[in-house]
């Protein structure tokens, strides 16, 4: 009897589009949500998952949290609950963003009035009305 089966790492990104304030780095950003599991297959069909984790991924900095397992799997479900500071703990430390000196170079001189004040859509953070990205989580303002 030939027996082909086996027990395999998996990974699956799950949708979540609401942001959250990343602790490393402190700016009110976008994530992805992870989950890993380990799932057992039988003739290349996997059959049953288990050792589910969830981790957060952000886009700022790339830091990595893992995730309450219950928030998890409320958003495996669908669901869009908050994902608050208390709920992650952190797994590997990102990259700092820049800071505001450096970010300045990324504007373009001549576009909009630097008197006028922007308000940036992602960290609410008041902005020069010349600046074309935030210099607090680094969001595109035009």
């Amino acid at each position: 009897m030939i027996f082909i089966g086996g027990v395999s790492h998996g990974s699956a990104f799950l949708p979540y589009t609401k942001s959250i304030l990343c602790r490393f780095c402190q700016s009110r950003t976008e994530c992805q949500v992870i989950m890993t599991y380990y799932y057992f297959s039988f003739f290349f069909v996997p059959l049953f998952k288990w050792h589910r984790r969830y981790f957060v991924k952000t886009n700022c900095c790339e830091t990595v949290y893992e995730l309450n397992p219950a928030l998890g799997k409320a958003i495996a479900r669908g669901e869009m609950p908050d994902i608050t500071g208390s709920d992650l703990r952190m797994i590997k430390e990102g990259h700092k963003p820049f800071p505001y000196e450096r970010m300045q170079a990324f504007r373009e001189e001549g576009e909009g009035d630097p008197n006028k004040k922007l308000r940036c859509p992602i960290c609410k953070q008041e902005v020069p009305g010349n600046y074309n990205y935030c210099p607090n989580c680094g969001q595109r303002l035009r």
